[in-house]
């Protein structure tokens, strides 16, 4: 299998992985691909969706307790980087109260999605016209080490909401924590949104919506594959499939073959054989106890300052500090 030599940039990036995920066994491709313009459309939607708890439990914890968030920030100027910032929509909460209470701060939205920063950007110059915004369009670990690289010696305060941490196992997210310690400096802060494990039906309700819109923000992932890379998947001919492990916290997303088949992508040079009922990993949701999260901020080098939980304790946003 090659790469068409004509793929520049982010779309050479999508066709590697995609060519890597599909030669594995199982197969897997990264939920980070979900995110096209229409990828992001239907996450708006699910997050609109009653059974999707995540988004209305931050909100929550934003909306009643944004002022002892506030007092726990310090009063020192600060930049306020939000990895995988999204519509902004429960930051908004925060940005605004910051914002009356006369805080100095930037706000930096980082997101792999150039569109989701536009949209924010707009909707900040109406609803914040004052606020000071600089988006930052990449991965995670560029941006930071980009601004690592200018020198800057700004306090900065990370943000990394609804739950976007549990994408990664227990060993990536590990791995990643420390690394995004190893970025900062001595009293840089990181708030961190984490799904605690509950009922499980009520965590496969979330993912597993009767309506179909998770199915579809999924099954799009096929759709863009073949946009961009030259694909020809007949998307009717696979469907969306949920799990949770209560033991393991794990919510698992898999894209299912339903006939034995062949599909051709035409930017891997490739044709993908899949069997009947054979599937594609595509999302892995992380659920965890509260002790497991306090237990990931010492092993990362952070020093716990505040759990904000929701009224329901489906949800925390946990507030550490680098020593």
């Amino acid at each position: 299998m090659t790469i068409t030599t004509s793929l520049a940039g982010s779309k050479k990036a999508f066709a590697l992985s995609v060519l890597e995920g599909l030669q594995r066994t199982p197969k897997q491709i990264s939920s980070k691909y979900f995110y096209d313009e229409n990828g992001d459309r239907l996450f708006q939607q699910i997050m609109r969706m009653p059974s999707y708890y995540l988004t209305d439990s931050e909100y929550e914890i934003f909306d009643l307790q944004k002022e002892a968030i506030l007092r726990q920030l310090g009063d020192r100027p600060f930049d306020l980087i939000e990895l995988g910032a999204g519509d902004g929509l429960k930051t908004k909460v925060l940005l605004r109260h910051l914002s009356q209470k006369g805080v100095s701060f930037k706000y930096r939205p980082v997101d792999i999605s150039s569109s989701v920063l536009d949209t924010l950007q707009t909707s900040l110059r109406e609803e914040l016209p004052n606020l000071e915004v600089a988006p930052l369009h990449g991965e995670y670990f560029q941006v930071l080490e980009e601004l690592q690289q200018l020198g800057d010696h700004q306090k900065k305060v990370i943000f990394f909401l609804g739950a976007n941490i549990g994408n990664l196992t227990r060993e990536e997210s590990q791995s990643f924590l420390s690394r995004l310690n190893d970025l900062l400096s001595p009293g840089d802060m990181l708030l961190l949104g984490v799904d605690l494990k509950k009922d499980p039906a009520i965590i496969l309700e979330a993912y597993n919506d009767a309506e179909g819109i998770t199915a579809a923000f999924n099954l799009n992932l096929l759709h863009r594959i073949n946009r961009e890379l030259d694909g020809n998947f007949e998307v009717e001919h696979f469907k969306h499939w949920e799990t949770y492990n209560p033991l393991s916290g794990e919510t698992k997303s898999y894209i299912i073959s339903k006939v034995q088949q062949e599909v051709e992508i035409g930017a891997i040079s490739s044709i993908i054989h899949f069997d009947a009922w054979e599937a594609i990993e595509v999302e892995l949701s992380q659920k965890y106890s509260v002790e497991e999260v306090e237990s990931l901020a010492k092993k990362s080098g952070f020093r716990l300052v505040k759990n904000f939980f929701d009224s329901s304790r489906y949800f925390i946003d946990s507030l550490w500090i680098k020593q």
